[in-house]
């Protein structure tokens, strides 16, 4: 009995060192083999990877949406605003909620990861120190048909005359596309441009003459005039011409 017991002992002993030293013990997991949880993952990489880079492209350089690595945006866009566009999305466009409060899967700390890493990792403050861009949010409705004039002004050079595209720019009144953005978003692209696709900012539309905070609000108010009530159905005159001729 005290030769089993002693031999259980010394067999105990070297185990537990064999566990203790290199951790690969039948059945027993390498430190670096557990998986992490979904709604512990912080690191921005992950995060954007798996939620943003989709649409708004691999390191933030801009795909079916805008980029994100843009400097310029991220100097007219407050941490709060971004914030809230991850979080509850951009009803009637294909920006989903993110946040798990509605109904995504993210937790605010995972959010909060995600700001922190575009504003830490793309952001230029000193690059605009003396500019003065828009302001990210309207001041109140522009005037659509002082818009008009605006848009022939700095946009028809190249989406054309009627905005309905030509060689150097797609059209920019498809119902189907103002179906799927909001006014924030035409404005936002006014004032920052689709660097990764050439068009350029507030600044660049007529070189030497940047538009005003009003001419942006104008041109915005103009576009949105060209939405569809309904999306998939013919533009309010057409549908106008259509019901006369019945």
């Amino acid at each position: 009995m005290k030769r089993e017991a002693s031999l259980v002992a010394i067999l105990t002993v070297v185990i537990s060192g064999c566990g203790i030293r290199d951790r690969t013990l039948p059945g027993q997991p390498a430190a670096d083999s557990q998986v992490t949880r979904p709604d512990k993952v912080t690191a921005f990489a992950r995060l954007y990877d798996a939620n943003c880079a989709g649409c708004h492209g691999a390191q933030g350089r801009g795909g079916a949406a805008l980029a994100l690595a843009d400097p310029l945006y991220l100097a007219i866009a407050e941490d709060a605003t971004i914030r809230r566009v991850i979080s509850e999305g951009v009803q009637g466009t294909a920006m989903p909620a993110f946040a798990q409060s509605a109904g995504g899967m993210l937790t605010d700390q995972q959010i909060d990861a995600i700001v922190g890493g575009l504003r830490a990792r793309w952001a230029r403050p000193d690059a605009f120190r003396g500019v003065e861009p828009p302001p990210h949010a309207p001041n109140g409705d522009g005037d659509a048909t002082r818009g008009a004039s605006v848009y022939a002004v700095y946009c028809s050079s190249c989406h054309g005359a009627k905005g309905r595209g030509s060689e150097r720019a797609s059209s920019i009144v498809d119902g189907s596309f103002l179906a799927l953005v909001s006014n924030q978003y035409l404005r936002t692209t006014v004032i920052v441009g689709r660097p990764e696709l050439g068009a350029p900012d507030w600044r660049g539309n007529l070189p030497g003459t940047p538009m005003s905070q009003k001419d942006v609000s104008d041109v915005v108010a103009w576009l949105a005039a060209q939405r569809p009530e309904v999306a998939g159905q013919p533009y309010p005159a057409v549908r106008a011409a259509m019901e006369g001729r019945q």
